[in-house]
Order: structure tokens, then C-alpha cells, then sequence
């Protein structure tokens, strides 16, 4: 029988960092657009916009990738509710990363609003009517999914910290591989 695997493969290493900087990027962006006035404060928004909808390609991709190469095995020491816990934040991770560029590209588009994709091309706008009373609604939601993102963001640290400093079972080295593994 094969050993099982413990650590991800190069593909999904790849993607999960990318999309960890990709959600950063937008953070600051958002920081930077909330800082300033004018044609910058709008070329912050564009920027946004451009990668959040890389995020939203990005998140589609590595959900294919997950279905075609299934995620490695949870320790077989972690108890049931935190194995449950584990399984439901990276499904709500999922969910949040295409409900928030979707949510967003809906406003712009009820909103008639062009997206230039890194100033490269028009992005189409979703067929979508009613102006800024809807892209308003859009953006409720878009903000409560960035809201419950960063509780996300921050099970997910510290579960991965708990797995490293108080598990000690090697968790943090399948996805960091610049960490030692344990013996």
C-alpha cells in the first residue's frame, strides 16, 4: 500500500498563496482607494476590481483542481468537531471567494459600470439592470462576505498556529515548506 501523502502538491501550494496575496492586494487597495480623492482613488478601484475578478478565476481553478486531486488527510489524533471546524472554513473560504469579486461585479454591472481588466481589456458586465439602488444591495452584501472573510482568515491562522506551536504535528509544513517538518 502507498504511504499517503503529507504535503500538497505545487499546483495547490501555488494557487492558495496566490489567492492569500491576491485578498491582501485587495485590502490595500481598498485602504488606499478610502485615502485618496480623484483619478488615483479611482485607478485604486479599477485595480480592486481587476483582482478581484483574478481572485474569482483563481478560486474557480483551484476548486477544479481540488475536485480532480483531493485535499491531503486531516491528522488522525484531530477530534471530530475540530476535523468539522477544518472542513466548514474551507468551504465558507470557498464560498466567500466567489461570493465576494461576484458580488462586486454585479454592482458594477447593475451600475453600468466599465471594468478595464488590468487596462487590458473590457471585462463583460453581467446582464444585469437597476442601477444604484442595486449595486447598492450588491455591495451590502459584498461588505458582509469581506466581514465574515476576516473571521475566516482568522480561524484559519490560528488553527494552523494551534497545529504548529501547541499539536506540534506537522500541519503548518504541508502548506509552508519552508518549515521544517517534525520528526
Amino acid at each position: 500500500m502507498a504511504e499517503p501523502r503529507n504535503r500538497y502538491s505545487i499546483v495547490s501550494l501555488i494557487m492558495h498563496w496566490t489567492i492569500a496575496a491576491a485578498v491582501l492586494a485587495q485590502v490595500l487597495l481598498v485602504t488606499a482607494h478610502e485615502a485618496t480623492e480623484g483619478p488615483i482613488s479611482r485607478e485604486f478601484i479599477s485595480l480592486h476590481k481587476s483582482v478581484g475578478l483574478t481572485i474569482l478565476v483563481l478560486t474557480l481553478a483551484r476548486i477544479g483542481w481540488r475536485l480532480a486531486n483531493p485535499a491531503i488527510a486531516l491528522p488522525g489524533d484531530m477530534s471530530r468537531w475540530e476535523k468539522a471546524l477544518a472542513r466548514a472554513v474551507h468551504v465558507l473560504f470557498y464560498a466567500a471567494l466567489i461570493v465576494i469579486p461576484l458580488t462586486g461585479w454585479m454592482a458594477s454591472s447593475a451600475a453600468g459600470r466599465e471594468i478595464l481588466w488590468f487596462g487590458l481589456f473590457d471585462w463583460p458586465l453581467l446582464p444585469i439592470s437597476g442601477g444604484r439602488d442595486a449595486a447598492r444591495g450588491f455591495m451590502t452584501v459584498h461588505g458582509l462576505v469581506v466581514k465574515g472573510l476576516y473571521v475566516l482568515i482568522a480561524l484559519h491562522v490560528l488553527g494552523a498556529l494551534k497545529h504548529q506551536f501547541v499539536d506540534r504535528d506537522n500541519v503548518l509544513h504541508r502548506m509552508i515548506p519552508l518549515i521544517p517538518r517534525r520528526p
